[in-house]
């Protein structure tokens, strides 16, 4: 088998288009999936059972179904519920809502590790319990879930490759395109699994460090 690195060379302003519209998709799908999980989580655990039943159905079902589905239903299936969405806003809405699901859970999960005491104590004071989430659980839970969260960031990284099925045109679109007009699938492909394991250790090496400070800076706020 004869390798042609030069055919990538040769569409390298295509290949570096679709590797920036796969990061911002990334960033976009991450930091509304966060803000969901968060609010559901706030809601689940914070609410009545009628706000709350919903909510758990909605996590459940994004749990427990593959993202493939949920993008052919928000994509093909939008347009029967009044939902015309482009490619691009399908895929960022099915990634924010996916990564959102997992999200909620981690959030809620670091809401209840924080002991009840604190909280109670805190209600003898008289503080609001948006004042509670906010001063008393937030600080507590988030060095306790960072690592989940960061590795739930790289699981969502990777599943932006699952977008080019609904023709948006990230990184595994374009190579995939560049490999059917080439007849290159060995080096397209190839390239392809190289950038994304390169993105992420990237993206895990910064998580890492992330983790690093934030447990410097809580250990300087104990003391």
């Amino acid at each position: 088998m004869t390798f042609h690195p030069a055919i990538l060379l040769d569409n390298w302003r295509d290949i570096l288009d679709g590797m920036a519209l796969t990061i911002l998709i990334w960033v976009i799908g991450t930091a509304f999936g966060l803000v969901i999980g968060l609010v559901v989580a706030v809601l689940q655990l914070f609410t009545n059972r009628f706000v709350a039943a919903p909510l758990t159905f909605y996590v459940a079902l994004m749990r427990g179904t593959p993202f493939l589905i949920q993008l052919f239903i928000i994509y093909y299936g939008g347009p029967s519920f009044g939902l015309d969405l482009t490619p691009l806003t399908a895929g960022i809405a099915g990634l924010a809502l996916y990564g959102g699901a997992y999200f909620s859970e981690i959030f809620r999960a670091g809401f209840l590790s924080v002991p009840p005491g604190q909280i109670e104590a805190a209600e003898m004071m008289g503080i609001s319990k948006l004042d509670i989430i906010r001063h008393v659980q937030l600080p507590q839970m988030l060095v306790i879930i960072l690592p989940a969260l960061a590795n739930m960031t790289v699981l969502l990284s990777k599943e932006t490759a699952v977008l080019s099925v609904i023709t948006v045109n990230e990184l595994t679109s374009v190579v995939q395109s560049i490999g059917s007009t080439t007849f290159a699938f060995a080096e397209t492909l190839l390239f392809l699994a190289l950038v994304y394991w390169a993105f992420l250790e990237i993206v895990t090496s910064l998580a890492r460090r992330l983790e690093k400070r934030v447990g410097r800076f809580t250990l300087r706020l104990q003391h």
